[in-house]
């Protein structure tokens, strides 16, 4: 097999060299798939969903926040402290790139695993 063989990433980069590193990691990938699904998100669903610590979910948030990829609102809900995450334009963008990444990737598994030439 060459370095040639596969499908070719229309910029001609490997996808892999696309990946945002911010986005790519697992809980933040999770956290921000959930609040595309969602719209609006709280913070216990997210808690729950990716099976985390309230502190490991809230320093994931403030690498996303930073970014500029979630808004974090805290209020209440009746007595109670609510934090609410919703995906932001850049978000929504830096999520839609990093699958269009993944799927190149994943073509170019599938062109070479269908190869007869092995």
């Amino acid at each position: 097999m060459t370095a040639m063989a596969g499908t070719p990433d229309p910029d001609g980069t490997h996808p892999v060299s696309g990946l945002d590193e911010v986005v790519h990691q697992r809980v933040r990938l999770g956290i921000l798939t959930i609040a595309h699904e969602a719209r609006r998100v709280e913070f216990g669903y997210l808690r729950t969903q990716l099976d985390l610590t309230a502190g490991n979910l809230s320093k994931h948030l403030s690498v996303l926040e930073t970014a500029g990829l979630i808004d974090v609102e805290k209020g209440y809900e009746g007595r109670r402290g609510r934090t609410w995450i919703t995906l932001t334009a850049a978000g929504g963008t830096a999520l839609a790139e990093e699958i269009k990444r993944l799927k190149l990737l994943i073509t170019r598994v599938e062109t070479t695993d269908n190869r007869e030439d092995r």
